[in-house]
C-alpha cells in the first residue's frame, strides 16, 4: 500500500514538473495566432529559411530578435540555432509578445511580429497585407475546430 501510495505521488510530482501551469497557459492562448503566422511565415516547416537568408525556421526569425528575447529574459536563454527549433521558436514568440504586448491583443501580435516595431499600431498600412494573411489563416484554422 505504501508502494502504492509513494508511486503515484512520484507520478503527480513529476507531471506537474513536466508543464508549467504559465507556460501551458501562454501556449493555449497563443497558439491559434502561432500557427497562423507559421502558416504564413514558413508554411509550418521548422528548417525554412527566408529568401536574403536572414529570417529561419517555424516562425521565420532573424539573429536580432534572438538577441532581443535574451536581453528581454535577462540572460541567454535562446541561440541562433534554437530558431530551428519549433518549441524554442514558440517560446520566443511568447517572451516577445508578453513584454511588448502583455496586453494579448491579437492583432498587435500580428502587426508587432511582422514589423518589429513598437509603433505598429499607428504604422497599419505597413503590416495591413501580412495582418490579412495571417488573420485569413487564423480564421480557416479556427473554423476547423
Amino acid at each position: 500500500m505504501k508502494k502504492l501510495l509513494l508511486l503515484a505521488l512520484m507520478t503527480i510530482s513529476l507531471s506537474a514538473v513536466a508543464e508549467t501551469p504559465g507556460k501551458v497557459d501562454l501556449q493555449k492562448k497563443w497558439g491559434a495566432v502561432i500557427h497562423a503566422i507559421a502558416m504564413v511565415e514558413s508554411e509550418c516547416q521548422p528548417n525554412q529559411v527566408s529568401k536574403n537568408g536572414l529570417y529561419v525556421g517555424y516562425l521565420q526569425i532573424s539573429e536580432i530578435l534572438v538577441r532581443e528575447c535574451n536581453r528581454i529574459v535577462g540572460y541567454k536563454k535562446y541561440t541562433y540555432a534554437d530558431r530551428y527549433d519549433k518549441q524554442k521558436s514558440i517560446d520566443m514568440f511568447i517572451d516577445y509578445q508578453e513584454h511588448y504586448n502583455p496586453d494579448g491583443n491579437m492583432e498587435r501580435a500580428i502587426r508587432l511580429w511582422n514589423s518589429g516595431d513598437l509603433k505598429c499600431m499607428t504604422r497599419k498600412a505597413r503590416t495591413e497585407g501580412y495582418y490579412q494573411r495571417v488573420m485569413k489563416r487564423y480564421t480557416a484554422t479556427a473554423a476547423l475546430q
